[in-house]
């Protein structure tokens, strides 16, 4: 499952964000540091299901009438603060937990409502563009500390006969759970010596800004977009490149409305009906809520979720079957199961994902949309319903 992690300073509303993307019951509080250990849940990215080619929907519980929606895990790592790679805040610990994230959301109070610290001030008090760059640049000083740590025990390995440093550079790496492909595109990327006792600083910061752009993509969230000041979001996508508008305390009450029954939403969804009795209190809130999915198709949660899986990651959905007629698994279940793989995945690439066994013995696979055989080279698109024939199955 792929792990996608939120990160900025307190305050900004990202546990907020956790609770409205996966209905777990968190603390949610104003005041620094409300989640200390990492809150850790399931979330979804939302994409068409195959069953829409179909004269029937498939039933899935992940399906809603022709609305997939994928499983992901969600960290909800606590606030970070300016100088957390040399402990600050417990920043070390909670910098470590990020480690095996394969995207960040660097949730930004768009609003200004918060200062560098994460500690409440006016709204507009505070210019959150400074807070784009924050998270980025703690978790390459953080990276850069652990390479210069380590770099004494690289040096003194060089001594030793037959040493390589591309190979001491692995091995350190693949500590941080960095994979094979990322580190080799690293070291690609740089001109460094080959005698680790020349390395300086530059060095160094120049291998950790490498490995966190190709381990550690950011996606900038615009939280709070329903009360930011007038041109607040437009400088935020200026420093950010992308900024995605976002109120997740619209998603929060979104949910739990759809919840009880008071109205009709989806995960989403670029509006809502109201469906029950709500107080006239809640239909203002709402109303405001409304506002700004109007102006930006919806809360922003679900699409800064899909962008970090189907845009940063590349990924695409592929819905493996046992039965290439009726799209089923071997109890008859319709369209059971969608796998996130990057897009360029073959189909002893999807195998693998399902199961290893089912890769070792793959013998070849079939399109159910056209019920033809593929072949192994055959790059999978989004939405490819395809059966696995392996002597494992």
């Amino acid at each position: 499952m792929l792990s996608l992690a939120l990160a900025g300073k307190p305050n900004a509303g990202k546990s907020t964000f956790f609770a409205a993307a996966t209905m777990a019951d968190v603390d949610v509080a104003n005041y620094p540091f409300t989640t200390i250990d990492p809150n850790r849940g399931v979330s979804h990215v939302r994409t068409d299901c195959p069953c829409l080619a179909r004269e029937e929907r498939c039933g899935d519980e992940h399906c809603h009438d022709g609305t997939r929606y994928v499983p992901i895990e969600l960290l909800d790592v606590a606030g970070l603060v300016p100088g957390a790679h040399e402990g600050r805040g417990l920043g070390n610990q909670f910098l470590d937990e990020l480690t095996n994230a394969d995207v960040i959301l660097n949730v930004v109070d768009s609003s200004g409502g918060t200062n560098a610290e994460g500690e409440p001030v006016e709204v507009g008090d505070h210019d959150p563009t400074e807070d784009v760059d924050f998270i980025t640049e703690e978790i390459e000083q953080w990276l850069a500390g652990i390479v210069e740590r380590n770099w004494e025990t690289i040096a003194r390995g060089s001594r030793a006969p037959n040493f390589s440093i591309d190979e001491a550079i692995r091995e350190m790496l693949s500590g941080l759970g960095v994979g094979e492909a990322a580190i080799t595109a690293t070291l690609r990327e740089l001109d460094y010596p080959t005698d680790p006792r020349e390395w300086t600083d530059d060095h160094r910061t120049a291998l950790a800004r490498q490995v966190r752009e190709r381990t550690k993509p950011l996606v900038v969230v615009a939280n709070k977009a329903d009360i930011a000041p007038a041109g607040a979001l437009d400088a935020l996508r200026e420093a950010a490149g992308e900024a995605i508008p976002a109120t997740a305390e619209g998603e929060l009450a979104l949910r739990r409305g759809a919840e009880a029954g008071a109205i009709d939403y989806h995960p989403g969804d670029p509006d809502f009906s109201i469906i029950g009795d709500l107080t006239d209190g809640q239909r203002a809130g709402l109303d405001q809520v409304r506002e700004l999915m109007a102006d930006h198709g919806g809360t922003g949660i679900q699409t800064a979720l899909n962008t970090a899986v189907y845009d940063l990651l590349d990924h695409i959905t592929v819905y493996p079957v046992q039965n290439e007629t009726k799209w089923t698994d071997g109890q008859g279940n319709v369209l059971p199961d969608a796998f996130l793989v990057p897009r360029g995945s073959t189909p002893r690439d999807l195998a693998y994902a399902v199961h290893s066994d089912i890769g070792d013995g793959y013998l070849h696979a079939v399109d159910a949309r056209s019920n033809r055989r593929v072949g192994e080279d055959h790059e999978l698109s989004e939405g490819d319903v395809v059966k696995i024939v392996s002597t494992a199955t």
